[in-house]
């Protein structure tokens, strides 16, 4: 059986903090997000960052990066990991990894996207991680960071109670090139929240999590990795799912889900945090009307395969959580209480 996750100690202001990329060295093709990320921790978290050697190198072996990964968790002035970036090919690394040596020296985990390997792994070594805030992406956000994304991610960082997650009052996914220096001198544009769409709200769902981007599960599926063998382990529990840049289709999007249900996962979950879709990127700049049609494809699916699967499980759309900003820190293989009725989300750090 897979240790039931728990959490790891918390950094304090003033710590030492790991800044890695597991995933791509892009902090050494674009240093102004990374390094106004990295000013960030310190002036506004009062965090020291660490970095390692492969965090900047562009082409960095699986091996570089591991051993990276196990200086970061050996460490003992280290009290926290952060990730630079995402990726693709992080699960060529994750069969690197000391399972032992971590499990050994347990710390909390910060990031995203093809990060989604590392949190699986560590919930399946049994240490809750936090899906959300890499460095550049969020913490080297233009002209501020999202107040909602800098405040769960200090309530992650140095807290260990509950939290409630908020529907986004302000939010865009259109991003600026991170090469321009102009892209720095002001916030980017965001628009109007539309709140959260229910589904099954007349229920209450608490479990512990496990998901993140569907498409990198859908990489570790195929390679047999990230999921417990025996799937009870996940019954009751609140899967979360947020789709990335590459900006799946409605019906790749249904077929990852479907598969999932006929290896009979979906449907051990109580409930389904969506996360908002990315809808604009640079080699796809949608239209606003292209944008909102793309994202209701993806609701379609979504809901089709949770009617098929998982019928009675509560789903809530459009969470904060994924590519798009603010996003929102998910403890991984941490508690979470969905509350239909009430029209509440609560992680607990």
């Amino acid at each position: 059986m897979t240790p039931t996750p728990s959490y790891p100690p918390k950094p304090s202001p003033g710590d030492r903090v790991a800044v890695l990329s597991p995933s791509s060295g892009l902090p050494g093709l674009l240093p102004l997000p990374y390094e106004l990320g990295l000013r960030r921790l310190r002036e506004e978290y009062a965090l020291e960052p660490v970095e390692y050697p492969a965090t900047r190198t562009m082409g960095s072996t699986p091996r570089q990066r591991a051993d990276d990964i196990h200086a970061a968790f050996a460490a003992p002035e280290i009290k926290a990991v952060i990730a630079s970036i995402g990726g693709d090919d992080q699960i060529t690394v994750v069969p690197l990894l000391d399972r032992e040596l971590i499990r050994a020296n347990p710390k909390p985990f910060f990031g995203t996207s093809d990060n989604t390997n590392l949190l699986a792994f560590l919930r399946e070594t049994g240490i809750v991680g936090f899906h959300g805030a890499s460095v550049m992406a969020e913490l080297g956000r233009p002209g501020a960071m999202h107040p909602q994304t800098a405040d769960s991610l200090r309530a992650a960082l140095f807290t260990s109670g509950e939290y409630e997650l908020r529907p986004a009052e302000r939010w865009r996914d259109i991003d600026r090139d991170w090469a321009d220096p102009a892209t720095f001198d002001a916030e980017p544009e965001t628009r109007p929240g539309t709140g959260w769409i229910w589904l099954n709200a007349d229920r209450v769902a608490e479990g512990r999590t496990w998901g993140g981007c569907l498409e990198v599960l859908g990489w570790m599926l195929m390679a047999g990795r990230g999921v417990a063998r025996d799937l009870s382990e996940y019954d009751g529990g609140v899967l979360f799912l947020e789709t990335s840049e590459e900006m799946p289709s409605g019906e790749e999007v249904f077929r990852t889900l479907r598969n999932m249900g006929e290896r009979g996962l979906l449907g051990r979950f109580s409930a389904l945090l969506m996360g908002r879709p990315k809808t604009w990127f640079f080699d796809r700049p949608r239209t606003p009307v292209e944008a909102a049609a793309y994202a209701a494809e993806q609701r379609e699916a979504v809901t089709r395969a949770m009617r098929a699967y998982a019928p009675e499980a509560l789903v809530v759309f459009d969470v904060d959580l994924g590519h798009t900003d603010p996003q929102l820190v998910i403890p991984y293989g941490g508690l979470v209480r969905v509350d239909g009725p009430a029209r509440r989300v609560t992680v607990t750090y």
